[in-house]
């Protein structure tokens, strides 16, 4: 009895690990959802001024929010590998120096890459002076796979990706807690088509039924096992 009672805790400890696990999945889809539904009420939502006055990303990250400001274009950085429709190219970060004081990041768009000389930039504008921009707040400018830091070296002109903290520490700009993900055809030569942000809510349905497979499976593979014992037994005492 006793090496019989082992595998089934074993198994039962498995059984309630993965349906607990499946819960969980199942949990963090739902607060996604809820998530994408915010998402899609702050696309609606008159846009939020930007201003001097800190703003934590958690209250503003994906709301549209305007700005007024001039660009600082002798601190701009490239962001290398951003394709778009199959074409090579970078994303132009640049800071934006509020009127009334502070900073922020601001992605401007894409820009296809030079194939014939990989470390030129295509040309494209920044308007001088103060101009007022809109856009989407997010937590950063995009990320992108990256082997080591050597791509996001501090004061080169083309990264890999930009963390804005260390950015502001580089440059030494009290810059907002949020990039501005800038929208509108303004001329300027840049491409400002965004895929729309996803939260992956599929793949958590996934390995909600993942895991939720892996415990009806235990409890299937206990349950044959049990009745092939049970038979066995009852085999030798026949």
């Amino acid at each position: 009895m006793k090496f019989r009672l082992i595998p089934a805790l074993l198994i039962l400890l498995v059984v309630v690990v993965t349906v607990r696990l499946g819960f969980w999945q199942r949990d963090r889809a739902h607060q996604k959802e809820a998530l994408e539904a915010h998402i899609t009420q702050f696309e609606n939502a008159p846009a939020q001024p930007v201003s001097a006055a800190p703003v934590a990303l958690k209250d503003i990250e994906f709301h549209r929010v305007s700005a007024r400001g001039t660009f600082i274009a002798d601190k701009v950085v490239y962001l290398d590998n951003r394709p778009y429709n199959d074409q090579p190219g970078f994303y132009v970060v640049m800071p934006f120096k509020l009127t009334g004081g502070g900073y922020v990041l601001v992605n401007r768009g894409w820009l296809p890459r030079n194939m014939v000389n990989r470390e030129t930039i295509a040309p494209y504008t920044t308007p001088p002076g103060e101009v007022e921009i809109e856009g989407i707040a997010r937590a950063d400018a995009s990320r992108a796979f990256e082997l080591g830091q050597n791509g996001s070296a501090a004061h080169q002109l083309i990264r890999q990706n930009l963390d804005a903290g260390a950015y502001a520490t580089e440059t030494g700009l009290p810059l907002q807690s949020f990039v501005i993900q800038q929208t509108g055809n303004i001329g300027d030569g840049l491409v400002r088509d965004w895929p729309a942000p996803t939260t992956g809510v599929e793949t958590n349905y996934g390995y909600m039924f993942q895991w939720w497979g892996m415990a009806a499976a235990a409890l299937g593979f206990g349950l044959y096992a049990a009745r092939r014992a049970g038979r066995k037994e009852h085999a030798r005492g026949a």
